[in-house]
């Protein structure tokens, strides 16, 4: 990791800890950091925007164009992710990735789970598909074995923040604790920090989307909501997944922050009728 990265997440945590400390130990300490997905507030309403995805809260809206189907565009001239010319991160938030194939972005937030993680992990490995996993920071120090599970089976690990707070909600410090921290703990963990975010609920602001890229990573939301989160039974996420997809879309799932045996049994059902019908499900590479 370069050392200006390095600079940046040591600055999130050392800025961010005062206004840290009252997020994580403040009223609703000991609620699970997703809990208000659990109870079916987990996705922001799904307006429909030019670039086929929800609206981004700051404004910024649309897909981010691609040099390769799967590859966040970098600025011209730039050619790399790290060291003397290093591409910098996409500063718009991506809904659906430019491609000339029938290919697909899978991915999972508010994980890992002990159990669930696992589960969708032997899925995605029996059909031999890659995805990205958004993970929760608070959720991820319990579990750094399953980031290492993901990360060794070819998925990418990705930054949801530390405790899930709306960041427009926060002071620019506690919203660069919140991405910074993770951040770190996955750099840790994994040796190299992640490239891409995932605000909770998708919400961004212009301030938090600053942090975000200054911290090296590109923001992601989703064009297709699989609704897991509200718990609506199998044939119903299936249904959502196969009447939406269309290619180059993020689809938006999830393996923690709450029970989540429909999204495993839900993707069980529609991954095998979307490779049937020809699309490729791969991660997303910044």
């Amino acid at each position: 990791m370069s050392r200006s990265r390095r600079w940046f997440l040591q600055a999130g945590f050392a800025v961010g800890a005062l206004s840290a400390g009252r997020i994580l130990f403040g009223p609703d300490e000991g609620a699970s950091p997703a809990g208000a997905e659990a109870q079916g507030k987990g996705s922001p309403p799904r307006a429909p925007t030019a670039g086929g995805g929800p609206a981004a809260p700051s404004g910024r809206t649309g897909g981010a164009s691609t040099t390769e189907a799967y590859r966040l565009r970098p600025m011209a001239g730039e050619t790399s992710l790290s060291g003397p010319g290093a591409s910098p991160p996409h500063p718009e938030v991506a809904h659906v990735l430019a491609t000339d194939r029938r290919e697909i972005f899978l991915t999972f937030d508010d994980g890992p789970h002990p159990r669930y993680t696992p589960e969708i992990l032997r899925v995605l490995r029996r059909h031999d598909v890659r995805a990205t996993f958004f993970v929760i920071g608070e959720r991820a120090v319990a579990f750094p074995g399953l980031l290492r599970d993901i990360a060794d089976q070819g998925h990418v690990v990705a930054n949801h923040t530390w405790t899930h707070r709306r960041l427009p909600a926060l002071p620019p410090g506690a919203v660069r604790a919140e991405l910074g921290r993770t951040s770190g703990l996955i750099d840790d963990v994994l040796g190299a920090a992640p490239t891409l975010a995932r605000a909770p609920y998708g919400a961004w602001d212009d301030p938090s989307l600053d942090i975000c890229n200054e911290l090296g990573m590109s923001p992601v939301g989703w064009a297709v909501d699989s609704e897991d989160w509200t718990s609506p039974g199998v044939p119903e996420i299936v249904g959502t997944v196969l009447a939406e997809v269309r290619p180059g879309a993020i689809v938006l799932s999830h393996d923690g922050g709450g029970e989540r045996g429909q999204t495993v049994g839900a993707l069980d059902r529609f991954l095998p009728r979307l490779l049937d019908d020809g699309y490729r499900p791969i991660r997303i590479t910044p």
